[in-house]
């Protein structure tokens, strides 16, 4: 990893000449919405895993297209990297600034451009959230199903190609993008896609763009499917004797044909953090939650064969919660999961890691993945979104006992290796950032990073859009920082 270039105030004489410029001339013309306050800086390069904060030179608001490509344009000019962001809930590294450069908040381009309430399909400027938005549609009967849990902004939740707990029903971000509008590391302004349902016209650039990482280009519009609110929801929790007894349900669920809108595993540790943190009261064992989604009639049924799937495995009773405040309550708690372990541990570093495989392999995996962590005596938490086998990991450990993190390192690469050994991924939906790089290689191959690379170089020559992330750092020595 690359040390971070040291952040100077704008008039610094031992500044280098072009981003000192640079900076200067985006001071001059943003004025209030330009800053290089050091806290503010720190705020751009939040992350909330173990890799360190490598701030921005600067922090740039743009409220619309037209600026985005302004201050593009600048920093392309001076050849100063670009940092993407939205509201920095990304967990690997991904807002890093391990070159320094300029932090573009697009957080205040909020616009809900319009509604196709008819079509089932919305436009939106990238700094709104998720729950904005469905806050916005809840009067149309309408909602945005993409649920990752922390109050993303679509843009980034576009640029990481997020999912979360409705994704084994809705899909995830790539199923549910349909355009975008992109600012490229040139200034120039490009749409891809169109809001038609399906497209045979030319290369899918907007699938490029979603899950790109902000490493090809600044997303300003985005096109998203909607989903009608449905007549009826049920949600309720199950408990099992074991954490394979839970797998094996959720697999039998997904197999039946049960449409499941969310099923989500809790290991025990799980279920004892969120008990002491959000007061909930689950029966301490391995947990599924799930909701459906439906007519009165069709939820009734799909309830009643889980319930029959879960009481063949030994679990059971299934608990319904069907008051709306209940069902919030339950889903709060689940999305809380992190931050309850961290209340459980105080003063141990933790990070949430995630992979995906195939789900006939996903109890396996997940057993696996406990053993191996008390292999090596480090305490630690499994959440996951199980309907579509992908699980979170969630370790505690000494940051400054060099034991426990060598043991945490090779932890990781073990988690990776077995997931792909199942013929998985080594990210479900966290993204590459910093954090994954190194298993880049292991998942596609040489010659597929190849190809990745070629993509970047003919977009983004210069190596300014987010640099250091998503691609093994093979080029970081020829990376242009400087006039």
């Amino acid at each position: 990893m690359a040390a971070t270039i040291q952040t100077a105030p704008v008039d610094d004489v031992n500044a280098p000449p072009g981003r000192a410029a640079c900076l200067a001339a985006l001071q001059a013309r943003f004025g209030e919405r330009f800053t290089v306050n050091e806290t503010i800086r720190e705020q751009h390069a939040n992350t909330l895993t173990w890799q360190g904060n490598q701030p921005p030179d600067a922090v740039v608001f743009p409220e619309t297209t037209e600026e985005v490509v302004e201050i593009v344009r600048l920093c392309a000019a001076h050849h100063v990297p670009m940092i993407p962001y939205g509201t920095g809930t990304s967990l690997e590294g991904h807002v890093n600034a391990p070159f320094g450069g300029v932090c573009i908040d697009t957080g205040r381009m909020k616009a809900v451009i319009a509604v196709h309430a008819e079509d089932l399909d919305v436009v939106v400027e990238p700094g709104v959230t998720r729950k904005e938005l469905n806050e916005y549609l809840r009067d149309a009967g309408l909602f945005f199903p993409i649920d990752p849990g922390a109050d993303a902004s679509i843009g980034g939740m576009a640029a990481t190609r997020c999912s979360g707990t409705n994704a084994v029903r809705y899909g995830t971000m790539r199923e549910n993008v349909l355009a975008l509008e992109v600012v490229l590391p040139d200034g120039r302004v490009i749409h891809t896609g169109s809001r038609a349902k399906k497209s045979a016209a030319g290369y899918d650039l907007t699938h490029l763009f979603v899950g790109s990482e902000g490493t090809l280009g600044v997303i300003t519009k985005i096109t998203l499917r909607l989903h009608g609110i449905p007549e009826a929801i049920s949600a309720g929790c199950c408990p099992f004797p074991s954490v394979h007894a839970a797998c094996d349900a959720t697999i039998q669920t997904i197999q039946s044909g049960i449409p499941v809108a969310r099923i989500e595993l809790l290991d025990v540790a799980s279920v004892r953090s969120v008990n002491a943190y959000s007061k909930i009261g689950l029966p301490e064992t391995p947990m599924l939650l799930v909701e459906f989604h439906g007519t009165d009639a069709s939820v009734q049924e799909q309830a009643a064969r889980f319930g029959e799937i879960a009481e063949g495995l030994g679990g059971g009773p299934f608990e319904w919660a069907t008051r709306a405040e209940d069902r919030t309550r339950l889903w709060q708690a689940r999305h809380d999961a992190y931050w309850a372990g961290r209340a459980a541990n105080p003063g141990m570093l933790t990070f949430a890691t995630d992979v995906c495989v195939p789900i006939s392999h996903l109890a396996d995996c997940v057993e696996e993945t406990a053993r191996d962590l008390d292999s090596i005596g480090i305490a630690g938490g499994t959440v996951g979104h199980v309907g579509d086998g992908n699980f979170h990991t969630q370790p505690f450990f000494d940051v400054n006992d060099a034991a426990q993190r060598a043991a945490i390192e090779g932890f990781l690469a073990r988690l990776a290796a077995r997931a792909l050994a199942y013929g998985g991924t080594c990210t479900g939906e966290h993204g590459i950032g910093q954090g994954k790089m190194k298993f880049m290689a292991a998942e596609h191959g040489e010659d597929a990073l190849g190809v990745m690379r070629a993509i970047k170089q003919a977009i983004d020559p210069e190596n300014l859009m987010n640099p250091g992330k998503i691609l093994p750092p093979r080029q970081d020595p020829a990376l242009r920082v400087e006039a």
